[in-house]
């Protein structure tokens, strides 16, 4: 029952309800997903994943279901699309003749157009993150300019691994929203 009553929390935008969900349940989904993938790194990304798609789409739980049955489904389906890119994107068949093509492309590094071009969509980037909140601005920082893992931001900003996660979930989702409407 007292799950129940944190899901119907969340889904009016409760918070405390999201973290107490993703706390109870982290472990059950991310021991689930790293059997099947035998990868940390992997199975840390995939429940990250399942976690940002069950949220966004809490409002079509089914509470007949049990909520980490739900959370397991959406964790295999995640797991099956990342299986699906990697497989698209492993394996090319060249032909000598190509192969030695290749060889003989020209320099490939960046042009100073392509430079230019880059450090404008950077500059783009950081006035959107500008936009969001400063808590946001600073995980979105620390996790993709410095690099931190999230058990570094953990301890950098004295707060709890799983807040960590939704914040760098909830600020990821947020600069998307206003990115998307920008253009």
């Amino acid at each position: 029952m007292e799950i129940n009553q944190h899901i119907e929390k969340a889904k009016r935008g409760d918070q405390i309800a999201f973290t107490y969900l993703l706390d109870h349940y982290w472990n059950e989904v991310y021991g689930f997903m790293l059997k099947r993938t035998e990868n940390e790194t992997d199975a840390e990304d995939i429940t990250i994943e399942t976690f940002s798609k069950a949220f966004d789409k809490l409002a079509s739980y089914n509470p007949e279901f049990q909520f980490n049955t739900w959370l397991i489904a959406i964790a295999k389906n995640v797991h099956i699309d990342l299986l699906r890119k990697k497989k698209s994107s492993h394996f090319v068949i060249i032909t000598d003749d190509e192969d030695f093509q290749a060889y003989n492309v020209a320099d490939s590094s960046p042009s100073a157009e392509d430079e230019l071009i880059t450090e404008q969509n950077l500059s783009q980037l950081l006035q959107y993150i500008k936009e969001l909140k400063p808590h946001y601005q600073e995980v979105i920082q620390l996790r993709y300019f410095q690099e931190l893992s999230y058990q570094e931001i953990s301890k950098q900003l004295n707060e709890p691994l799983s807040n960590v996660k939704i914040k760098l979930l909830r600020a990821k989702k947020l600069l998307a929203e206003i990115i998307q409407n920008k253009r």
